[in-house]
């Protein structure tokens, strides 16, 4: 018997279709990622204990000029990608994303939810803050579209200079903190928390949104700490 199937362009509908629903996944785990990341990172704020490093200088920044923190760092990101020509970094699509869906995700959830003042309810919204942002990063850095444009930064004067990882990195969230700080951005609890908790977080959720690969077969993540993977807004 004779069994024929369908071709375009030499390549079967059948084989296509895996990866149609390949492409789909990585998509809905990069705007699912942002979006979440835009929300935790909002709770952080309304707990009051602290925020995480760059999102310092962002609050630091919108007391100073009045505009919205989810505005701030938009037009901040914007900024970081601008330096990422000089370092001759290419930015993907996730890089692009990062820099418009994070702040208005995060606006929209100040929007809705009100400061809290009870110590309990305070704690509750740091540690889901915390938690969320874990599971953010492991499902849009798991959607492989590219860096966020501070770690694009990092990554890229890490190239250029020949200075570890390690060292840029720490050099640029010291600097972003003291500065935020000084501006009026909020230092606590929930920064040391969020320092110490969000490698592990990170790795956990990568392995658990790992996308297997289009053809079939085990799923690519990552091992160790994962100090290059985790792309803040």
């Amino acid at each position: 018997m004779h069994r024929s199937t369908s071709t375009t362009g030499g390549h079967s509908l059948s084989s296509r279709s895996p990866r149609r629903g390949h492409l789909v996944r990585r998509l809905f785990q990069l705007y699912a990622g942002l979006a979440l990341y835009g929300a935790s990172s909002a709770l952080l704020v309304r707990s009051g204990l602290g925020l995480e490093p760059w999102n310092v200088l962002h609050q630091g920044l919108s007391e100073r000029t009045g505009l919205s923190m989810g505005l701030v760092l938009t037009v901040v990101g914007a900024a970081v990608l601008l330096l990422w020509i000089p370092l001759r970094q290419r930015p993907g699509l996730g890089t692009v994303s990062n820099v418009l869906v994070i702040g208005v995700t995060m606006d929209a959830t100040l929007a809705v939810v009100p400061d809290a003042h009870a110590v309990a309810t305070r704690v509750a919204l740091m540690a889901a803050g915390v938690v969320l942002n874990g599971a953010a990063t492991g499902l849009y850095i798991a959607a492989r579209f590219g860096p966020g444009p501070r770690d694009g930064l990092m990554t890229g004067l890490h190239r250029r200079t020949g200075v570890s990882i390690r060292v840029v990195r720490t050099a640029i969230e010291i600097t972003v903190v003291v500065t935020g700080f000084v501006l009026g951005g909020t230092v606590g609890v929930g920064t040391l928390l969020y320092a110490v908790a969000i490698g592990p977080l990170a790795q956990l959720f990568l392995r658990v949104f790992a996308v297997p690969p289009a053809s079939g077969g085990s799923p690519v993540v990552a091992t160790g700490q994962p100090r290059r993977a985790i792309l803040r807004p």
